[in-house]
């Protein structure tokens, strides 16, 4: 009988530490929550302020056809070269159907989409078109 009690003891001994250790799991769980959201947020904010370039510093002078492929500058129904970099929040807008970005055209902001849908790794760009693709939580 005397040994029960020190069982006992032994018992709730462990359950105290495993409850102990499981909150203290938790604090540290919802320390890392606390500290991943606002990174996020941040995040997020960065991708719709990067910039894209259309078309990229290696095809400047060259102009945009509505399919979004690069063309020779002056080719008919092509558009020059955007007159600035869009922004990824412009560029999710447009893709999105909402207005085109500022000084464009409907047909030439559509033209430009296109030519960002078809960035590929490795040009300007394309981290930031990747980006806009990124499901947010």
């Amino acid at each position: 009988m005397g040994d029960e009690p020190e069982q006992q003891d032994e018992k709730s001994g462990m359950a105290t530490a495993t409850r102990r250790g499981v909150l203290m799991l938790g604090a540290i769980g919802a320390s890392a929550v606390i500290t991943i959201r606002p990174a996020l947020a941040e995040t997020a904010g960065s991708v719709l302020n990067c910039k894209i370039p259309v078309p990229d510093s290696a095809h400047a002078s060259q102009y945009i056809a509505p399919d979004g492929s690069i063309v020779a500058a002056g080719t008919q129904g092509a558009y020059p070269p955007a007159p600035r970099p869009l922004t990824g929040q412009e560029v999710r807008t447009a893709m999105q159907g909402g207005p085109s970005p500022s000084g464009l055209s409907p047909d030439q902001s559509r033209a430009y989409i296109n030519y960002i849908r078809r960035l590929q790794q490795g040009q300007s760009g394309f981290t930031c078109y990747a980006s806009l693709q990124s499901p947010r939580g």
